[in-house]
């Protein structure tokens, strides 16, 4: 292990107090997705107290750069999801969410909090080594939204490397996972809309019934994730909401499904798409509706890159020992965006275990009111930052 990485790893654990606090002021002020306007000028005044110029990308995502001061010229990217939930926090604590009906329930502040000081000790060291580290504040995790704008607008464009990590309720804390291969779902949000013919419900035959229609398709599309694709192959057509009709006695005119596909490959994904499309304009034609389809990719599946992912893995295993680094689990059905900039710049994700069992809340779920992390989490990802950076560039 190269002396900077170890003079790192020691302050990383002498920062941990400046780590914490971070994590809970911005644990008390969440804000939602495309709504991150302090909590993007709380990064850029910390940014700016390093020395770095900030730029603006998406509104409220947050972009600087770290110049080594040494000959080496390699890139590579770090980046940090911002975005809060629309969540009420229920658990009290001295952090509490100040803000009703908003929480930071998916580790986000731990995660902001953790590439902020990865960032002071990497900007304190930039005469001992070479190469740009491209710090990427994100916004809109949450809905599918922020990375791609930055990939869109040329951030990523150029990086040899790119790293990220996200928190854990179900891997302990002091472990890290990375894995190779698939490791979150490609999400695509849809919107059926229905149209039938209104009546009285004692004249049926009058009618068209845009409700019975939808209550259909609902169970015509488990029937396409059944027996339309292999079942060893992980999919899911999750339908959230249902609305229709305008009283009990009444033949609904109308019904609006909403909901998300969730698939690992390129593949399977178009091909689930042409057979929703196929079953809900089909079974409304087949009782007399007519029915539109609306899509929106929220994000691609995350692939992480083989070589990437063994080169974070040695690094991790010297960090936190062999045993503390898993390499193997069952992918997710979850999604996260930063899968847009691994296809555009070989990369890997890691997963930061934040369970304690002596912690009863930091083993629950994501999205959850009652969520919270083990704290000392964060200073396992400012080590994993700083010292993936740091090797990379100097091509250990």
């Amino acid at each position: 292990m190269v002396d900077l990485v170890k003079t790192l790893l020691r302050e990383a654990e002498q920062e941990f107090s400046y780590a914490r606090e971070l994590r809970r002021e911005f644990h008390q002020y969440p804000e939602i997705a495309r709504e991150e306007y302090r909590t993007a000028e709380r990064i850029e005044a910390e940014l700016r107290s390093f020395g770095l110029a900030t730029t603006r990308v998406a509104g409220t995502g947050v972009y600087a750069e770290i110049k080594g001061n040494g000959k080496d010229d390699k890139t590579i990217l770090l980046r940090a999801d911002i975005d809060a939930l629309p969540v009420n926090e229920e658990r009290q604590c001295p952090y509490k969410s100040k803000i009703p009906g908003k929480m930071h329930a998916c580790g986000h502040d731990a995660h902001t909090a953790a590439l902020l000081t990865a960032a002071k000790l990497l900007s304190r060291h930039r005469d001992d080594f070479g190469g740009t580290v491209r710090l990427v504040f994100q916004p809109g995790e949450e809905i599918g939204y922020g990375a791609r704008v930055f990939v869109d607008e040329g951030y990523a464009e150029g990086a040899d490397r790119c790293f990220g990590v996200h928190t854990a309720s179900n891997v302990p804390v002091g472990k890290v996972v990375i894995m190779p291969g698939p490791n979150n779902a490609g999400v695509d949000w849809f919107r059926i809309s229905v149209k039938g013919k209104s009546a009285h419900v004692s004249n049926p035959e009058q009618g068209v019934d845009a409700l019975f229609i939808a209550a259909a398709i609902v169970t015509g599309a488990q029937a396409i994730t059944t027996r339309r694709f292999n079942p060893m192959e992980p999919l899911i057509i999750g339908i959230g909401t249902l609305h229709a009709g305008s009283a009990y006695n009444v033949v609904a005119e109308k019904a609006v499904l909403e909901g998300t596909v969730r698939t690992m490959t390129r593949k399977t994904r178009e091909a689930v798409r042409a057979e929703l499309e196929q079953l809900a304009k089909g079974t409304a034609q087949l009782y007399g509706g007519s029915a539109e389809i609306q899509w929106k990719d929220f994000t691609s599946p995350l692939v992480n890159d083989a070589d990437v992912s063994a080169e974070v893995a040695r690094i991790a295993k010297e960090l936190f020992g062999e045993k503390n680094v898993i390499t193997s689990r069952t992918p997710s059905l979850g999604g996260d965006d930063f899968a847009e900039f691994i296809l555009k710049v070989p990369g890997t994700y890691a997963y930061i275990g934040s369970a304690n069992e002596s912690l009863p809340e930091t083993t629950v779920s994501h999205h959850n009111g009652y969520f919270d992390i083990d704290e000392q989490a964060i200073v396992v990802a400012v080590k994993l930052y700083a010292a993936c950076a740091v090797e990379f560039l100097q091509g250990v």
